[in-house]
């Protein structure tokens, strides 16, 4: 998105010095207004596409790109538009595919976009555990695909930042600081991994924004979010951030003492869509997880996006057959008393 344009953020630019002496942030701009409008309205209905039997070693771009049509998504909306992925990356452990978004999964997701004739697509991301973003990119495979795919890569760590006003206000936070290259990308779309997680129960595409989050505001591992709170942070950002799309990657996921010390968990599916709590829902359900036990996404509710099966239309495949039901730790607070029923109400 140009400078003069309206951004997926579209406010005035803070360097990063003149941020950190304190500067006021500045109002969120309309990119997207239409998609968060509807949110206000009671009783609407979303619509989750989920791929089964995906492998890493398959064609991953066809399945994509058929569940973003089936999900609307034309040609017409997608022509020109600069496409950032997020990626969830975590860790330094090599050769392993459940703890980092797969990288043959990230590749997949561009040359859908770029098959649907996005003007760029590129990667960015802001590790939280790990400072050297390029040996984290070597160590989890995605500088090979980037290199390969001449994709771009963009250190949010270290972008220039920019506040808005919280739109949110789960948290006392005021305002929120953004890396300044959301500003200049049309889609914002969340590339998870489907994880249990220590301190959220589960880790999927909203929680997975907290990667946009600069370190060199918000420390590593992002610990001024972590103190605020990291479900009500959760929702601060999808609300104020508004992303437009999610490609949560279930082919491998991770069970237990997520989002790094689980163990491997084989689902072979991908699961997408517009609205990231139905998205979210969705996937807690194949994991056995009730979405409604998961604070965050009970409040997402509220106003974010439906999690109610019945406001959810299931598309592609259904949720039943996939259903694998991850381990739960019930020495892990956040994941006590997640499990679905078998009746799944």
């Amino acid at each position: 998105m140009s400078e003069g344009g309206g951004g997926v953020l579209d406010s005035g630019r803070v360097g990063r010095r003149r941020f950190l002496r304190g500067a006021a942030g500045v109002a969120v701009g309309g990119a997207g207004a239409l998609l968060w409008r509807r949110f206000s309205i009671p009783g609407w209905q979303e619509s989750v596409f989920v791929a089964k039997g995906v492998g890493y070693g398959g064609d991953l771009a066809g399945p994509i790109l058929a569940g973003m049509r089936e999900l609307g998504i034309s040609e017409g909306e997608v022509r020109g538009k600069r496409i950032l992925l997020k990626p969830n990356l975590v860790d330094l452990s090599e050769g392993v595919v459940h703890i980092n978004a797969h990288p043959l999964v990230v590749g997949a997701a561009a040359e859908a976009f770029l098959r649907l004739g996005a003007g760029e697509v590129f990667v960015a991301e802001g590790t939280g555990l790990i400072r050297d973003t390029p040996m984290v990119l070597e160590a989890c495979g995605l500088s090979v695909v980037l290199a390969e795919d001449k994709i771009r890569f963009v250190d949010l760590n270290y972008d220039d930042v920019f506040s808005v006003p919280n739109a949110g206000g789960w948290t006392a936070l005021k305002t929120l600081a953004f890396p300044a290259t959301l500003r200049r990308a049309d889609w914002i779309v969340s590339l998870a991994k489907l994880k249990t997680h220590h301190w959220a129960g589960v880790t999927l595409a909203m929680k997975n924004l907290f990667g946009v989050m600069p370190g060199i505001v918000y420390g590593w591992p992002k610990n001024v979010l972590h103190y605020a709170g990291i479900g009500p942070v959760i929702l601060d950002i999808n609300a104020t951030l508004k992303p437009h799309f999610a490609i949560v990657d279930g082919i491998v996921g991770m069970e237990g003492d997520g989002p790094i010390n689980g163990s491997p968990k084989t689902v072979g599916a991908l699961v997408m869509g517009r609205n990231l709590p139905a998205v979210d829902a969705t996937c807690a359900r194949i994991m056995g997880v009730d979405p409604r036990k998961v604070p965050y996404l009970a409040e997402a509710e509220r106003r974010l996006g439906p999690i109610r099966e019945s406001q959810i239309e299931q598309r592609g495949e259904s949720i039943e057959p996939l259903r694998t039901d991850f381990l739960l730790h019930d020495f892990i607070p956040a994941q006590r008393g997640l499990r679905l029923s078998p009746a799944r109400g």
